[in-house]
């Protein structure tokens, strides 16, 4: 049975939003507010009477506070932010305000409007670099960067507003890889599966760190199973979310074999030096054996997956700036105005 009907979605414009809200328009039984101010483009979204396209700033409250009330929203999922260390870097004031000071805003909001369910994706780069074998959620946060560091400032503020009637769960993801209607080609897999095909080589920076992996559909299969479980017994509770703790270099492996496999093209891994030194693996025993979440698909079927969609056209001009969150904000962020 699903327990929500009236979903909004913050970030529904982006990599994984785009692909979560084509995957709940096949439920029936639900609506989609997607509130998004859509930098990296609008283009691709959904055309379906029970989806709403809301553009607008996260950190514009009177209109955030309108479309929870209006549409009656009964669970929030907060995707929106500021993605990925490089790019927060650009312009750390706007990106503060974004990723952090309007975050209790938006969980303020949502609970005085009678919102049920709140689902924050956190980050599992909040553990930053440490050799423990199995990174439980228990474990230290270490973040090295303020996009890491203010994600995780988010977590307590969340679960302090949160009760019998707001409830609300902390995802920390891995890194996401697989297709998307709205690709980034800024993420581990997708950068080397793109370098493979177009370059005819793969450029590993470093290649030692360790780096846990989800595949998208399995990240859209997840905030699925939240839209329609109740929190009641996992109430303020954090999930790691990722199945595959894979070096850099070992990435670049499994996508090498495939091509020569399926393409019978010999693929050179060039490496080079990395000053990221991220590296951690998670352990996500916690989510499957509390919410009973199983992870059905690996990091070779997300290359495959990639692979598919160059070869019948779907991803063409893949080195262009505007696959890169980085390069698009470099050329926007005139556009985000300090509020």
């Amino acid at each position: 049975m699903t327990l929500s009907k009236n979903i909004l979605i913050t970030g529904g414009s982006g990599y994984v939003g785009s692909r979560l809200c084509e995957r709940l328009l096949n439920n029936q039984n639900l609506n989609i507010v997607n509130y998004d101010i859509s930098l990296f483009g609008d283009e691709h979204l959904p055309k379906n009477k029970r989806y709403i396209y809301v553009k607008d700033d996260l950190r514009n409250t009177i209109k955030l506070n309108d479309i929870i009330k209006n549409h009656e929203i009964d669970t929030v999922i907060h995707l929106a932010c500021i993605s990925n260390d490089p790019t927060f870097e650009l312009k750390s004031d706007i990106s503060k305000q974004i990723n952090y000071d309007c975050f209790e805003d938006l969980v303020s909001i949502s609970k005085k409007n009678n919102v049920r369910k709140f689902v924050y994706a956190s980050t599992c780069s909040v553990y930053g670099i440490t050799d423990t074998p199995n990174v439980t959620e228990e474990h230290e946060l270490l973040p090295m960067t303020d996009y890491n560091k203010y994600k995780a400032e988010c977590e307590p503020i969340l679960i302090k507003y949160l009760d019998d009637k707001f409830t609300g769960i902390i995802i920390r993801p891995a890194t996401v890889c697989g297709y998307s209607e709205k690709m980034r080609f800024d993420v581990t897999v997708n950068i080397l599966t793109n370098f493979a095909y177009n370059k005819g080589f793969i450029k590993v920076l470093g290649g030692e760190q360790t780096r846990p992996n989800i595949h998208i559909e399995d990240m859209c299969d997840l905030y699925e199973n939240l839209i329609e479980m109740s929190f009641e017994n996992h109430n303020g509770s954090i999930y790691n979310a990722g199945i595959e703790n894979l070096k850099i270099i070992e990435i670049a492996k499994i996508i090498k074999n495939i091509f020569q496999k399926r393409l019978n093209r010999n693929i050179d891994i060039n490496i080079e030096p990395s000053n990221d030194k991220r590296s951690y693996n998670i352990n996500s025993d916690k989510i499957q054996k509390e919410l009973g979440f199983k992870f059905k698909r690996s990091v070779e079927v997300a290359v495959n997956d990639l692979l598919d969609n160059f070869l019948n056209g779907n991803l063409v001009d893949t080195f262009n700036s505007k696959w890169r969150n980085i390069e698009v904000l470099k050329e926007k962020q005139n556009e985000l105005k300090l509020y």
